[in-house]
């Protein structure tokens, strides 16, 4: 079981087919998509990968994830987000997955926040029918009905489908096909529609009911931070220092 990816939803566009025949796509971007700590069975009892994309400015993050971030040698994250791995695909932390992580033709799993759409009708939210259009039904035409029973067990029971808040809540579309990668721009682009808005994030994961072919990489294509370039938490400078270049200015 290999990790997934965090990306960010940039938008809808289409791309044309060798034979002319234009497919419809999601374009994904992965922004700085770093392995941030992670879970062994030793000391955690699971396997895992912590991932961290995005960049967050320090003074809106807390105290306790900017020391997280530090250990890690990684700039602070707008998103983190825990996946399950196994064992063998462990990735060091610091590592930047890349678009390659997979390849054209997989199947994937992308899970999203839908859109809200506020207070909803049962029409709306559950497709109901309404009721009828004449023949004793006045004002309530698009009203879900009764809701209970007789007086056995004269209660609504819980899950009942009414009217309420509609969206804004955590979808899972299964089985979408990577039709390219841009690794350059680290774009991912994915056949069909993605939940979520635009500017909105996203987990890209292999698809459970499809088997894995046999390019995609274990475990998983990255490229390491060498100590050189590794970015280090930002520090507050000492009050000397500030004294003496308050007598440099003067």
């Amino acid at each position: 079981m290999r990790s997934g990816v965090i990306a960010q939803k940039v938008g809808m566009t289409r791309v044309f087919n060798d034979d002319g025949r234009h497919v419809p796509v999601t374009v994904m971007k992965l922004n700085k998509c770093q392995v941030v700590s992670q879970r062994t069975e030793d000391r955690d009892g699971y396997t895992a990968l912590q991932l961290g994309s995005g960049l967050a400015k320090a003074k809106n993050t807390s105290r306790g994830m900017r020391g997280h971030f530090a250990v890690a040698k990684v700039e602070p994250k707008r998103k983190v987000t825990e996946f399950r791995v196994s064992s063998e695909n462990l990735i060091d932390v610091g590592a930047e997955i890349t678009a390659d992580h997979f390849v054209p033709g997989q199947h994937v799993d992308v899970s999203g926040t839908s859109i809200g759409k506020g207070f909803a009708g049962a029409m709306k939210r559950h497709n109901f029918g309404g009721l009828r259009a004449t023949h004793g039904v006045s004002i309530s035409h698009r009203s879900h009905g009764s809701t209970g029973q007789c007086q056995d067990p004269g209660r609504v029971f819980k899950g009942k489908k009414m009217a309420g808040h509609m969206g804004s809540a955590s979808v899972t579309t299964q089985n979408l096909e990577v039709v390219r990668i841009d690794l350059d721009r680290g774009l991912i682009l994915i056949k069909g529609a993605v939940p979520g808005s635009k500017g909105g994030w996203c987990t890209i994961r292999d698809a459970v009911k499809k088997q894995l072919p046999e390019a995609a990489p274990f475990p998983g294509s990255f490229k390491l931070a060498d100590d050189a370039s590794a970015v280090e938490a930002p520090a507050e400078a000492p009050v000397a220092d500030a004294t003496e270049d308050k007598k440099d200015a003067e």
